[in-house]
């Protein structure tokens, strides 16, 4: 069980799978978004972060993700903030981001997780 109080930035409610209402979320990995946002020193909006294998983007893919083993984060960001957050995310030890920079600016975000069983780390792509 995760004690939210150790996240001052963040809350359960954001990281909750929009299909299910899960979260489980890693201590591991919020530890690491935690110090992330400490020092980024900007609000950092979750657009995804927990999913169940049941969620509609999991059930497209052949095998499981990052969100689904509670160690992945989608925030929302862009242009340069998008590249400062990516260069503090690798200091504080993000082994795997993906990035989207298409389309409207209000979807934009970069993808963060620490790497887990079945995932190739490090790696960087893009949507």
């Amino acid at each position: 069980m995760i004690d939210w109080r150790r996240y001052p930035n963040f809350s359960e409610r954001e990281f909750r799978c929009s299909a299910t209402g899960q979260c489980d979320m890693q201590a591991e990995f919020l530890d690491v978004l935690q110090a992330i946002r400490t020092e980024y020193g900007r609000p950092m909006r979750i657009s995804s972060g927990f999913r169940a294998r049941s969620h509609p983007v999991e059930r497209r893919k052949a095998a499981t993700g990052a969100h689904p083993q509670g160690i992945a984060a989608d925030i929302l960001v862009s242009g340069a903030a998008a590249l400062a957050l990516m260069d503090i995310a690798r200091k504080h030890g993000i082994r795997r981001i993906g990035l989207n920079q298409k389309g409207a600016v209000s979807g934009r975000f970069l993808h963060l997780d620490i790497g887990g069983p079945g995932l190739s780390s490090p790696a960087v792509w893009t949507y």
